[in-house]
């Protein structure tokens, strides 16, 4: 497990954040699916971001748990947005889970105008809650509630180019206090992660894994430029080892798109860094200072 050595900094421009599976973190597991959850080195690792991240203004999310019909994007407009318990099988007491955090209909209205200034369509969403990849993270990391949330949709294109090209229009938020998060994972192989749970604890790192997170960590540290790492992430299927065994499908890729566009693609440091099951990897990235 690695976190970041400074638990006192600049409030960074953008996070990507690997978010776990479902409510991992606010339940006790037997087995195998004990290593995420509520008394996992994971979780608690997980709650000290709360040291390594300052608490900013407002947070604005991009969630891989939703996505606009088309060339889109939605953004909730709501002042109490509600919950959205989208996940399946859990215990009972997960779809108690709460978080209270306000929204802020003035920003929403604003990113819509930022967005739509960059020639991207965008929509206010005024009866969509926040799903778990928005309320599971940020009541992880900033449990009190206290922040306002702004969260907005992938595109269903999944365009690498267009959640760049709203990476960067979110860009126009900086200096306000804003912190963009995008949450999503690291790797999402589902079946690899259920046939590895299957043989126990323990399991050591599928080495087609373990290359595309090092593609990734190194893609996103300090030794790629800003624009070799743009780069890379535009042709991510082509660059990276194994990238559709790692991502069979892209929707928990692509918020890391829009947090590396919204910190124009500087830098990112490792934040949270465990693999779990033989290749779920909660490696998570702050991107630049404010």
């Amino acid at each position: 497990m690695s976190l970041a050595k400074s638990t006192c900094r600049a409030l960074p421009r953008s996070v990507f954040i690997s978010h776990g599976g479902g409510p991992c973190f606010f339940y006790e597991a037997a087995g195998p699916f004990s290593a995420i959850d509520k008394n996992s080195r994971v979780a608690a690792d997980f709650r000290k971001l709360s040291t390594v991240l300052p608490k900013p203004k407002v947070i604005v999310i991009c969630t891989a748990h939703w996505e606009a019909d088309g060339p889109k994007i939605r953004v909730t407009g709501q002042p109490a947005p509600s919950l959205v318990y989208d996940y399946y099988g859990f215990p009972a007491e997960t779809y108690k889970l709460t978080y209270p955090a306000p929204g802020d209909p003035q920003l929403a209205a604003d990113i819509v105008a930022l967005l739509k200034g960059a020639g991207i369509s965008a929509e206010l969403e005024l009866e969509r809650g926040f799903d778990h990849g928005v309320f599971i993270p940020l009541k992880m990391i900033y449990p009190d509630a206290d922040v306002p949330v702004v969260a907005i949709s992938l595109s269903s294109t999944l365009d690498p180019a267009f959640h760049i090209s709203v990476g960067k229009a979110l860009s126009g938020l900086a200096g306000r206090g804003v912190l963009v998060f995008g949450s999503g994972m690291a790797t999402h192989n589902l079946g690899m992660v259920r046939s590895a749970a299957a043989h126990g604890e323990g399991v050591p790192v599928e080495p087609r894994a373990g290359a595309f997170i090092d593609w990734l960590k190194a893609t996103l540290g300090d030794g790629v430029s800003a624009q070799e790492r743009e780069r890379r992430l535009l042709r991510w299927t082509e660059e990276a080892p194994h990238a559709r065994h790692s991502h069979p499908r892209e929707e928990h890729l692509l918020p890391l798109h829009v947090a590396a566009g919204a910190a124009g693609f500087a830098a990112g440091e490792l934040v949270l860094d465990a693999t779990v099951f033989g290749g779920m990897s909660m490696a998570s990235f702050a991107f630049g200072q404010q």
